[in-house]
């Protein structure tokens, strides 16, 4: 998955990660034109996956 996004982002003229930002921006811009504007910001303890218990 790795080798394809970064041909997809080589392709577009981009590095990895500022191709994985555009994506980002995309699928958030995409959300909220479905679900609404995500207003404020939300807590990092609610917004950070649980971390594992040994």
């Amino acid at each position: 998955m790795l080798r394809k996004i970064g041909y997809v982002a080589d392709y577009e003229g981009r590095s990895v990660n500022s191709h994985i930002l555009v994506l980002i921006r995309e699928s958030i811009k995409k959300f909220e034109m479905e679900n609404g504007k995500i207003e404020n910001t939300i807590r990092p303890d609610i917004n950070v996956k649980p971390t594992r218990k040994n």
